[in-house]
């Protein structure tokens, strides 16, 4: 049993002990000084377990066992229960949710008992065992102490045909029909593998009052040729993931509290997602491999009803660049307030002069970081699109009063590199630092993280640059704590149909 320290009550140092005495008896009388603490002490012991671990601590003790029905915060998931099929396994999870989760008479009269935070990771079953989840649930929030809601729901591994997805998609929009009050106290919802109508998702955020995290994985609308568009001017939504999401397009017409979009692997033509009316929207990330289909974008185009961003995170995959350069007065209103940019996965072949126009068009920039990955077990898909150098100059006379780091990672080619340090540092005029990092490891194949001595060599020329000022601190790091966790992402984006 693993407490929040990390340690484990079995490894805790053992008391001395008479060495006449027997190690059984010493053992009861620890358990026994244990269940002699007032149950508020208890309960904070087994917050710090994993809840299966509680539920057996309970069970095996007549002291503790009205203790996990006295537990604030839960979390259960469906991958702790075991049974031959996911039926079994869904039969056991719904059984010790309804357990868990039903009121139990306190110990005392003073006694009380309120769940402050509910998780439950579940699979999209049979509507009998949804409905069981969902009444349990909505015991719960009616007592009106729940701060934290949130449900992860998933098909079983073998349902991945298009029309079960379509199927089981319904099957969910019928679960939340059917309990309003537990979804109307969602905060956090994630879903994967689901097919929906073109409205189902804006009716969802609409009949959830307090839903602010949303993630969508590998799902689509029933017609991917179809766009979705989320208008939900009321709507208390923060954050809108999607990974892997089939339609046409993403409209995000009216989301006024929207602070983050996270866009990975979008099937559909680009650009992917428009932007309306999302005022306090701060962080925008968009990756993807482009595939043959997909031509590349003008960001203006994309981002233009995006117009407070402070963050901008782009990921190519080590594919095509799929954004165009433009003239950054295109830009200039909607990158004022952007800050850090942060461009991953370049293709070695491709020329870097062209990240300048985002250099230009955003002058409250202070960090700017690219960074280059290319692992061997990253394989290019037969369906991936060519790959084209970029070429872009920056305007003659432009400098960049504000920037005061430039961030490279994983870059070997040294004439590449120096002669974008020339330019960069010729621009960036309140430059204050440069880090050139080497490679990032790899847990999928034997590429190494290296300091390497072209990156010492490409620190060396770069500090011997004619146009270095002297305040201008270039550095070599090996940096252990990144976490480009990209080309660890096996995405398989398919044509399509």
């Amino acid at each position: 049993m693993e407490l929040r320290s990390g340690r484990r009550l079995s490894s805790l140092p053992p008391r001395k002990r008479n060495k006449s005495l027997n190690r059984r008896s010493n053992i009861g009388e620890d358990e026994d000084m244990i269940s002699t603490l007032p149950d508020h002490l208890l309960l904070g012991i087994l917050e710090r377990l994993d809840l299966h671990e509680a539920l057996r601590v309970g069970a095996a003790s007549t002291r503790w066992q009205h203790l996990p029905h006295q537990l604030s915060h839960l979390e259960l998931y469906v991958d702790q229960f075991h049974g031959a099929t996911p039926v079994e396994m869904m039969d056991a999870f719904t059984d010790a949710a309804r357990r868990l989760l039903s009121i139990y008479p306190p110990a005392c009269s003073a006694c009380s008992r309120a769940i402050k935070t509910l998780g439950l990771s579940f699979y999209m079953s049979d509507p009998p065992q949804l409905s069981s989840i969902g009444r349990v649930v909505e015991d719960v929030v009616s007592r009106g102490e729940t701060e934290y809601l949130e449900f992860h729901i998933f098909p079983p591994s073998s349902s991945d045909t298009t029309l079960l997805l379509a199927e089981l998609g319904q099957r969910f929009i019928s679960f939340s029909h059917a309990c309003p009050v537990a979804f109307r106290w969602l905060t956090v919802l994630t879903l994967e593998k689901l097919a929906f109508g073109d409205a189902d998702i804006a009716g969802l955020i609409k009949a959830c009052d307090k839903l602010e995290y949303l993630t969508l994985i590998s799902c689509r609308l029933v017609d991917h040729h179809s766009a979705l568009k989320i208008d939900t001017p009321c709507s208390g939504l923060q954050e809108l993931w999607f990974v892997g999401f089939a339609c046409k397009r993403i409209e995000l017409i009216s989301v006024p509290k929207l602070r983050k979009v996270w866009c990975w692997s979008w099937p559909c033509e680009s650009p992917p997602v428009h932007f309306g009316h999302v005022p306090q929207l701060r962080e925008v990330s968009l990756g993807s491999r482009a595939g043959v289909w997909q031509a590349p974008f003008a960001l203006s185009e994309c981002l233009l009803g995006a117009t407070n961003l402070s963050r901008l995170y782009l990921n190519f995959g080590c594919e095509m660049i799929w954004i165009q350069p433009e003239h950054p007065k295109h830009l200039t209103t909607i990158f004022r307030n952007l800050t850090d940019v942060y461009l991953y996965c370049i293709f070695p072949e491709c020329d870097l002069n062209w990240t300048m126009f985002i250099v230009q068009a955003a002058p409250a920039l202070l960090n700017f970081t690219l960074y280059r990955n290319q692992h061997p077990c990253v394989k290019t898909s037969e369906h991936s699109a060519q790959k084209t150098n970029m070429l872009w100059e920056p305007s003659k006379d432009w400098k960049h009063p504000n920037l005061k780091l430039l961030v490279m990672a994983g870059f070997e080619e040294e004439d590449k590199v120096t002669n974008y340090l020339r330019l960069f540092i010729e621009r960036a005029v309140g430059l204050k630092r440069i880090e050139l990092r080497g490679k990032h490891p790899c847990d999928k194949c034997n590429a190494m993280d290296l300091e390497l001595e072209s990156t010492r060599s490409l620190v060396d020329k770069a500090s011997s640059c004619g146009t270095l000022k002297e305040d201008t601190n270039i550095k070599s790091i090996q940096d252990k704590s990144m976490n480009f966790s990209w080309q660890n992402r096996q995405i398989d984006e398919g044509t399509p149909t």
